[in-house]
């Protein structure tokens, strides 16, 4: 019984639990920065796209 007490008092599990908590939250925030960042990026190349092939070349 006292070996059952002491693992329900053991908190070194909660430690790598959070840090598994923390580095999830920012790796979906990296994520969604990136998505839209990639996004970004491609709407801008597309406009360029579009701009270099409207010019006429004398």
């Amino acid at each position: 019984m006292s070996k059952f007490v002491a693992f329900l008092k053991d908190e070194s599990g909660a430690s790598a639990a959070e840090y598994v908590l923390i580095l999830a939250i920012i790796g979906s925030g990296i994520a969604v920065a990136a998505g839209a960042f990639g996004t970004a990026i491609s709407d801008a190349l597309g406009d360029a796209g579009t701009a270099i092939t409207g010019v006429v070349w004398p």
